[in-house]
């Protein structure tokens, strides 16, 4: 079991630096129901925002904090997923063959070092606690960082490495937050709150889509989290919460109390691409920020306005 610095040592003891952030779990096994029929042969990570997929951006967003390991947990119908950080020799011979410079160099962008990549099954859809629970032997006894897809970030700063800094600044658990009208509450993880200092707030309980008005605050979790590797041992015993499935949230509430555990409001805007209209928006945000689409995006605008 790994010994954290902060894990009551004597004053005798000499600190101890936590481990760095490498490694990043992204679950993708889900059926994206909400999107068929187009997801009915698409895995929905594979949907484009503007030129890139869903799964595209969520790994350059880890990589720009430092990841070098990433886990996909995976199910029937996901190779497409693995295939696109593939190499496409053909494809980039064409490219070369016929001077596409700039589309041979983007392609080459996202090309990831052999080995950095693993794929897990979740045989059986139990819930995103039960998805983390299957990377467990890639976790071992290492710090790391969850990315959901779904939830695309628009920040100058990556989010996953604002909650890189937290983590090294806190030695625990860091997951990020933001507040919700109290009546979406119940979609929701959310904290109850020890101290708010604003960007940090110390957690003392989690509660997995309480009703609203139980609701502890209206401080929710978004799919980014930086976790402890101790919570593979509450996972594992594959408990049932909200929702007849195995809820991450549960198994994280558990580790409050013998480790820190911190939410952070981080800087940026979250686009739920899990949504349709989430999905919409995101292609104008991230199309009016390309220089060389906003002029053709703003005059769609108008328009349709």
């Amino acid at each position: 079991m790994v010994r954290w610095a902060n894990d009551h040592a004597s004053e005798e003891s000499p600190h101890v630096p936590v481990k760095p952030l490498k490694k990043a779990v992204l679950p993708v096994a889900g059926l994206g129901t909400r999107f068929l029929p187009a997801t009915k042969a698409m895995a929905k990570e594979m949907l484009p925002v503007v030129d890139k997929p869903l799964i595209q951006y969520a790994v350059e967003e880890a990589r720009a904090a430092g990841i070098e390991q990433f886990c996909f947990i995976t199910g029937r119908g996901k190779t497409a997923i693995v295939e696109h950080f593939d190499v496409a020799y053909e494809l980039e011979r064409t490219l070369a063959d016929r001077n596409k410079t700039a589309e041979l160099e983007a392609l080459r962008a996202q090309a990831m070092v052999p080995g950095s990549i693993v794929t897990v099954r979740q045989q059986v859809p139990m819930g995103l606690g039960h998805a983390i629970w299957c990377a467990r032997a890639f976790v071992g006894d290492d710090p790391f960082a969850i990315l959901l897809p779904d939830d695309l970030m628009l920040c100058e700063t990556s989010c996953t490495a604002q909650l890189a800094a937290a983590y090294k600044e806190t030695e625990g658990n860091v997951v990020a937050i933001e507040e919700v009208p109290r009546e979406k509450v119940n979609r929701y993880g959310v904290l109850d709150v020890a101290e708010d200092k604003g960007r940090l707030v110390s957690v003392k309980g989690l509660v997995e889509k309480p009703a609203p008005e139980v609701a502890p605050s209206n401080l929710t979790i978004i799919g980014r989290y930086v976790l402890m590797p101790e919570v593979m041992g509450h996972l594992a015993k594959l408990e049932k919460g909200a929702g007849g499935e195995v809820q991450l949230t549960d198994s994280m509430a558990k580790l409050i109390g013998s480790q820190p555990f911190h939410g952070l409001r981080y800087e940026g805007k979250r686009f739920d691409c899990g949504d349709k209209a989430g999905f919409l928006e995101a292609q104008v945000a991230f199309a009016l920020r390309r220089p060389d689409l906003a002029p053709a995006m703003r005059t769609i605008l108008k328009t349709y306005g």
